[in-house]
């Protein structure tokens, strides 16, 4: 049971990242709307052919419910399947198996995945506390009655760098800690950058001197291994495997895909290093047919080198507690023996928000079409993609496999 490859990633856009600014550029509606349309350009397809719409409904600042109406209303089409999803940073995953799941079960054709994340224009009399408030503690909730509003962030546990960076240490006390080895993550990914010109630290190359000289932010987790934020936003689009055949560029099947949530806060979780991509992971290799070794590349989610390396035993591509030796014995950048995030990473490439996630699928299909120019992959047929939404709280997998 499960995906059997009859839907494919056939086109996407991302808007290059940038520093945020208060200054709004367009509404989150105009903003879907221009993302949708060139990533159906990018496929040769046209929005009369979409019957089928997911967005991240949380990130709209026009609405809050009834979204999917409202943006198909916007766009012009009718729509057989919409869904919102709302998993953080893994919801670029979850859309994507989503819409193959749907696709396949024949409830549509075509649909857009697409996650806005460009500052979009305030009412002139409108209260900015809340968003304000949102963005001090990191995405936690602060309404009265949420668990970690009431026994959370009263005792310092807030926002995100204090949650990986228990998680990180846990490790440490457990399996050990090798700071100059997650470091080479970040060497790695800015390598990859510095041969991607639409990555936000393009042609800015660093050093595994460099992590470990930079600020400590949450001990030990360092500046130079924590996430950029940045403005951006992206759009994915499916279609039928048959269908796929006859757009610009070669399909991406959706083979193999999984998702697990285990808790909110890490405080809950019955074990902190026991993370959800393992079970994402071993239903996404079950149902694909393939094992972590067949890989050509893994895209992985990375706010954090902590969370690379988790994801990385966790997934299966080493075993429990020798992460640390699996990064000093591999070379992470494009042309290495273990290409890992070859569009530099959310680490130098830049994390657009909870449209994050999706420049690490976006970068997959790339590869796997042949249009990853200046890094491209000679073996690139096979992608592992995982995405990580809260503090290692919901976690998705996907495996991708060129038609």
């Amino acid at each position: 049971m499960g995906l059997s490859g009859q839907a494919a990633l056939v086109g996407a856009a991302q808007y290059r990242p940038e520093k945020y600014t208060t200054a709004p550029r367009m509404f989150h509606l105009e903003q879907v709307a221009d993302l949708a349309t060139q990533a159906l350009a990018d496929a040769g397809l046209g929005l009369g052919e979409v019957n089928g719409l997911i967005v991240h409904g949380p990130q709209f600042h026009e609405a809050t419910i009834f979204v999917p109406a409202m943006v198909g209303e916007y766009l012009g089409v009718t729509l057989d399947y919409a869904e919102v999803v709302d998993l953080g940073g893994a919801s670029s995953v979850g859309m994507i198996w989503r819409a193959a799941a749907a696709i396949e079960m024949g409830m549509c054709d075509t649909v857009v995945c697409v996650i806005p994340q460009r500052m979009a224009p305030f009412a002139p009399d409108e209260d900015l506390s809340e968003f304000v408030r949102a963005s001090r503690f990191g995405g936690h909730s602060t309404r009265y009655g949420a668990p970690e509003a009431e026994l959370d962030l009263p005792y310092g546990h807030m926002a995100q760098n204090s949650g990986y960076a228990q998680i990180a240490q846990r490790y440490a006390a457990i399996h050990g800690y090798d700071p100059a080895a997650l470091a080479r993550i970040a060497v790695a990914q800015r390598f990859n950058a510095c041969h991607n010109p639409e990555a936000i630290f393009h042609g800015q190359p660093i050093t595994i001197e460099d992590v470990l000289a930079s600020r400590m932010v949450a001990e030990p987790l360092r500046v130079l291994e924590i996430v950029m934020p940045v403005a951006g936003g992206g759009a994915m689009v499916l279609t039928r495997a048959d269908r796929a055949r006859d757009c610009r560029h070669r399909g991406v099947r959706v083979v193999g895909c999984g998702e697990h949530l285990q808790s909110k806060s890490p405080s809950y979780a019955r074990d902190m290093l026991a993370t959800p991509i393992g079970p994402a992971s071993r239903r996404a290799f079950e149902m694909s047919g393939f094992k972590p070794a067949d890989m050509h590349m893994a895209q992985i989610y990375d706010c954090y080198t902590i969370t690379v390396l988790l994801t990385l035993e966790d997934a299966g591509f080493c075993p429990k507690g020798t992460g640390m030796r699996f990064l000093r014995e591999h070379d992470f950048t494009f042309k290495g023996d273990f290409p890992m995030n070859t569009h530099g990473g959310q680490l130098s490439f830049g994390q657009a928000g909870l449209a994050g996630g999706m420049s690490q699928a976006i970068e997959a299909m790339h590869q796997i079409q042949g249009r990853a120019t200046g890094r491209q992959l000679a073996r690139h047929d096979l992608a592992y993609v995982s995405g990580t939404g809260g503090v290692m709280s919901e976690q998705g997998a996907l495996v991708l496999q060129g038609a």
